[in-house]
């Protein structure tokens, strides 16, 4: 599976409720709120390529409550646990 990393900036004051409609979404594995200049981060999956760039693409920078997005494409995982 290919992994991204989605670091997001989300509209002041929607950052519970953007968390929330992006855990629900079937290729996000995972959500986190965090400090510094960003305010979530999201973990992107699919099989291919051409499906994450429209899910990042599309998808996400779609929705209104998102200003600014930065991906990062994951090569390696070097821990992993179930």
């Amino acid at each position: 599976m290919i992994r991204a990393l989605v670091l997001m900036n989300i509209k002041r004051g929607l950052v519970p409720a953007m968390a929330k409609q992006l855990a629900e979404m079937d290729e996000v594995v995972d959500v986190y709120s965090v400090t510094g200049p960003y305010d979530l981060v999201a973990i992107i999956q699919s099989a291919e390529y051409e499906r994450l760039a429209e899910i990042v693409t599309e998808k996400l920078q779609g929705l209104e409550e998102i200003e600014q997005t930065t991906t990062l494409m994951a090569f390696r995982n070097y821990k992993f646990t179930l």
